[in-house]
């Protein structure tokens, strides 16, 4: 996975580099035919140079590989805008990127392997998250309560106009612990009750499934764009290509989830067990 905006580059010059050479082309070739100075190619190649919409149909019309064109313009604007680092992005800010996005977005298909997903966070679960990120990242806590209300605003997507939301976790979601065993247990709770949102899936991968998909954090909007959360970044994907292995990704951990009343009996062990362990005369 590309991780850095120079690599991207680099990634993404390397792949027209194959293109020029599958058509049997050198680089000065390419370049008298496109009418450009002699070392454009070289500086898109190597990543110096990021080239414009029409440089990649040029580039498509004289390796003869037109058909590739809309796969190579939303990678370069994955090269252009997915890299977006945690420090350069106030958090408030990241959050009403967020609300605006989901706004938009019909079905949005969500993966969780460790903590709840944002939208269906209780206050004070979201405030413990949002007081680690802000720690781990030695961001000022002033930002949190404008960085909280900006996270529970987004909730009211759940609630208006005709969006579709489908929520796969793993079962690891369900014992990471994150504050005290009585916010987990309002937390938990809060899960019964989102399943029973008419527009709402939530299902959950068992620990002990097969592993079958190499899988991290990643929500989908629609089918037009990916987003993933690394621990410097978060990636935004447009690519055609990339997307459909996500596409791919969600559906078989959809196949592996278990849902409705079974769900809720997994959820419902993971409190019994909250409240065995806080339960001072056991």
């Amino acid at each position: 996975m590309t991780t850095t905006a120079k690599e991207a580059r680099e990634a993404f010059g390397e792949r027209l580099r194959n293109l020029r050479k599958d058509a049997g082309l050198t680089g000065r070739q390419l370049s008298e035919l496109a009418g450009w100075h002699s070392s454009k190619v070289s500086r898109i190649e190597y990543g110096k140079q990021t080239p414009t919409d029409a440089d990649l149909q040029a580039w498509c019309i004289h390796t003869r590989t037109d058909d590739q064109l809309p796969d190579l313009v939303a990678n370069l604007r994955n090269v252009e805008a997915s890299y977006l680092e945690w420090r350069r992005m106030r958090l408030p800010h990241r959050q009403k990127q967020s609300v605006a996005a989901e706004a938009k977005t019909n079905l949005m298909r969500w993966y969780e392997p460790v903590v709840v997903p944002g939208l269906l966070q209780t206050p004070p679960y979201a405030e413990a998250i949002l007081r680690m990120v802000l720690d781990f990242y030695d961001e000022p806590e002033s930002d949190i309560e404008s960085s909280l209300g900006a996270r529970l605003e987004r909730q009211q997507v759940l609630y208006r106009g005709n969006h579709r939301f489908y929520f796969i976790l793993a079962e690891q979601v369900l014992h990471t612990r994150v504050g005290t065993a009585d916010l987990m247990l309002e937390q938990l709770d809060r899960l019964l009750t989102a399943m029973s949102l008419p527009r709402v899936v939530l299902g959950i991968v068992p620990t002990k499934a097969d592993y079958r998909t190499p899988v991290n954090n990643f929500i989908m909007f629609d089918s037009r764009m990916v987003q993933v959360e690394t621990i410097s970044a978060e990636l935004t994907i447009t690519q055609p290509s990339e997307i459909a292995l996500y596409d791919k990704a969600f559906h078989r951990l959809k196949d592996q989830a278990i849902h409705g009343q079974d769900a809720r009996a997994m959820i419902a062990a993971a409190m019994a067990d909250l409240r065995s362990d806080h339960d001072p005369y056991t």
